[in-house]
C-alpha cells in the first residue's frame, strides 16, 4: 500500500522531471528561453566581429610598416641621387616618397581609428556577457520559484485528498474492521478461557465442600 508520503515524494518527481517539458511556446519561460538563446547568438556574432576588428588592426599595422619603410628608403634614395647630381631620379624619389608619405598618414590614422573602435567592441561585448549571465541567473530563480509553486500545489492536493470526508471514512471503516477482527479473536478467546478456568475452581471447591 502506498504511503502518503511515498505518493508526494512521486509526484515531485514527476513534476520536476517532465514538468519544464510539456510547456507550450507562449508559456513565460519557454519564452524567455528563446530570447536568451537569441540573445547568445547576437553575443556570438558580436565575437565573431572583434576577431575580424582584430585582424584589421594587425592588417593596417603591417600596412604601416611597408609602407614607413619604403618611406625612408624613398627619402635615401632621393638625397643620393640629389648628391650625385641626378634630379631626374631625385624628383622620381621625391614624388614616390610624397605618395608614400600620404599612405602612411592615412594608415596611421585607419589604425589609430581600428583600435578606438576595437576597444569600444570589447567593452560592449564584455557588458553583453555580463547582462547575458545576469538573465541567465533569472531564468534560473524564475524556474525555481515555478518549480517551487508546482510542488507545492501538487503536495497540497495530496493532503487535501487525505484529510477529505472519503479518507477520514476509509480510515474510520479499516478502524472499525481492525477492531471486529480483534473481538472476534483475542478478547472472545481470553473470556471464554477465563469462564471455563472459573467454573473448574468452583467445581473443585463444590467437590471438597461436598467430601467434608
Amino acid at each position: 500500500m502506498t504511503t502518503l508520503f511515498e505518493k508526494i515524494k512521486n509526484i515531485i518527481k514527476e513534476d520536476l522531471q517532465v514538468g519544464m517539458e510539456k510547456k507550450d511556446d507562449t508559456h513565460p519561460i519557454a519564452l524567455l528561453n528563446k530570447y536568451l538563446r537569441e540573445s547568445e547568438e547576437e553575443t556570438n556574432k558580436v565575437a565573431k566581429l572583434i576577431e575580424r576588428q582584430h585582424m584589421l588592426k594587425e592588417e593596417f599595422q603591417r600596412e604601416l610598416t611597408q609602407v614607413e619603410e619604403m618611406l625612408a628608403k624613398r627619402n635615401k634614395q632621393a638625397e643620393i641621387a640629389l648628391k650625385a647630381n641626378e634630379m631626374s631620379l631625385h624628383e622620381t624619389a621625391k614624388h614616390e616618397e610624397a605618395l608614400y608619405q600620404a599612405q602612411a598618414e592615412r594608415l596611421k590614422e585607419a589604425y589609430q581609428q581600428t583600435s578606438v573602435q576595437l576597444e569600444d567592441l570589447e567593452k560592449k561585448h564584455r557588458e553583453m556577457q555580463m547582462k547575458l549571465k545576469d538573465m541567465h541567473i533569472k531564468r534560473l530563480e524564475l524556474m525555481g520559484r515555478e518549480n517551487a509553486i508546482q510542488v507545492n500545489k501538487k503536495v497540497n492536493s495530496v493532503l487535501d485528498h487525505s484529510t477529505d470526508g472519503k479518507a477520514s471514512s476509509r480510515f474510520e471503516d479499516t478502524q472499525r474492521y481492525m477492531d471486529q477482527l480483534e473481538s472476534n479473536t483475542n478478547p472472545g478467546f481470553d473470556r471464554n478461557s477465563f469462564d471455563a478456568k472459573i467454573e473448574q475452581l468452583e467445581k473443585e471447591l463444590n467437590e471438597k465442600n461436598n467430601n467434608i
